[in-house]
């Protein structure tokens, strides 16, 4: 490479990181100024480095839950030690705690719930891709501290989890999973048990798109956070397109722009933008594209829980002709990914004798791999909810279900039979 190219190059490094969607062109340099991965995923003159996706493609990864945005159902130990047990979200606890107390729990929490060690696991089964919930609070400048409470010094231990996640190849999502004011109503996946879901108005708006303004230059300013390809601008929104008001029509081209505005600002050349992701048609929100000038490099969040989809006939070989036939991209936004879906099943039987999951491995797994196999025929690929859970069931839980041998211990060994006959 002739030296004006190097030095230009490493120039470009230090001033900013790029961020991408597999199968694109991207520019990741190391700090010695050369390209840490090209096109075809080896590293130029490294044969030692990794291999950036599977041959297939597709993304294939796991959910933080919990990690940034604690929902106590998920971890209730966890939850309980930290002397939350009695609170319904953050928001509670950490009124309740008082927040030099909530900070230094919740520190305690970020620091353990996903270490090193886990980011490794990860890699070691096969998995290419992280999907980290946040809510808005992690900028902690636009928090009305006289009436919002949440615990504060997440961004370091976000800067230490992606910066570990690079280091292993992840390719990383962030996900704006609690909004201002919240996006649901006594949820406490928003951060809080808001009585109403006060986030459609335009102040709120505003404080939004504040936030992604901020991440989007900490994203391509932080060398930590340099695989970090996509922000999902609001996590489930209300699933009634007259119920969300001016979403569609203010926050999401609003969003885009705050976006696509930071990276002009700093610099960023528009084939290393980051995708900007709302929730697909199928969520039923309505159809995010309806205002936006452009879908230049954007990208659709389609969540998917048969659990609650009451035209499933609940029976488990309903439940596996339905995961080997409903077209997650039926809208033809494109790219897709499934960025949620789990193996748990309705409430009113989930424990009975025909879904017990101590006795029903063999159907989880065809159910897994049914699914698995669907999303990356049809969309980009998918995110399992989550990596790790304190409920003792594997449904919820990749880790669990690698060591109860329901998922295998690389996602290119599920069943490929597992739609036969369906």
């Amino acid at each position: 490479m002739f030296l004006p190219i190097y030095l230009a190059l490493l120039a470009l490094f230090v001033s900013q990181t790029s961020a991408w969607f597999p199968e694109e062109q991207k520019h990741i340099l190391s700090a010695d100024g050369k390209n840490l991965f090209s096109p075809n995923g080896t590293a130029d003159g490294n044969t030692t480095s990794k291999r950036w996706l599977q041959a297939s493609g597709k993304i294939r990864g796991v959910n933080l839950g919990s990690l940034f945005v604690f929902e106590p159902w998920l971890a209730g130990t966890e939850w309980s030690n930290m002397g939350c047990g009695a609170s319904l979200s953050e928001f509670d606890c950490v009124t309740a705690l008082g927040q030099d107390q909530a900070n230094a729990v919740f520190q305690n929490h970020w620091n353990t719930w996903i270490t090193k060690n886990d980011i490794t696991q990860m890699q070691s089964y096969g998995l290419n891709t992280i999907r980290i919930p946040v809510g808005y609070w992690m900028m902690e400048s636009i928090v009305y501290t006289d009436s919002e409470h949440f615990p504060q010094g997440g961004l370091n231990f976000l800067e230490q989890v992606c910066g570990w996640a690079s280091d292993a190849g992840f390719y990383i999502i962030i996900d704006m999973h609690g909004a201002p004011g919240a996006q649901v109503a006594q949820n406490p996946d928003t951060g809080q048990n808001a009585p109403s879901a006060g986030f459609y108005v335009d102040y709120q708006y505003d404080r939004a798109t504040q936030f992604l303004s901020w991440l989007t230059n900490l994203i391509h300013s932080t060398y930590a956070f340099r695989n970090v390809g996509m922000i999902g601008i609001v996590n489930e929104p209300i699933q009634d397109p007259g119920t969300v008001g001016t979403m569609l029509s203010s926050y999401y081209p609003n969003a885009y722009a705050a976006i696509r505005n930071a990276e002009s600002a700093a610099g960023i050349s528009s084939n290393n933008y980051l995708h900007v992701e709302p929730m697909n048609g199928l969520w039923g929100s309505g159809d995010p594209n309806q205002n936006m000038p452009n879908q230049y490099f954007m990208a659709y969040d389609d969540h998917r829980y048969t659990k609650y989809d009451t035209s499933v006939a609940v029976s488990q070989s309903a439940y596996i002709s339905d995961a080997c036939h409903n077209n997650r991209n039926s809208d033809n936004e494109t790219p897709t990914i499934v960025g949620e879906f789990s193996l748990s099943v309705p409430d009113s039987v989930q424990w009975s004798s025909g879904w017990d999951p101590s006795t029903q491995q063999s159907f989880y797994s065809q159910w897994f791999a049914a699914q698995v196999l669907n999303y990356e025929q049809d969309t980009n690929g998918w995110i399992f909810w989550t990596w790790k859970s304190q409920l003792g069931d594997y449904r919820w839980s990749y880790q669990d279900a690698v060591a109860a041998g329901v998922i295998p211990s690389n996602p290119s060994n599920v069943q490929q039979s597992a739609c036969n006959g369906y």
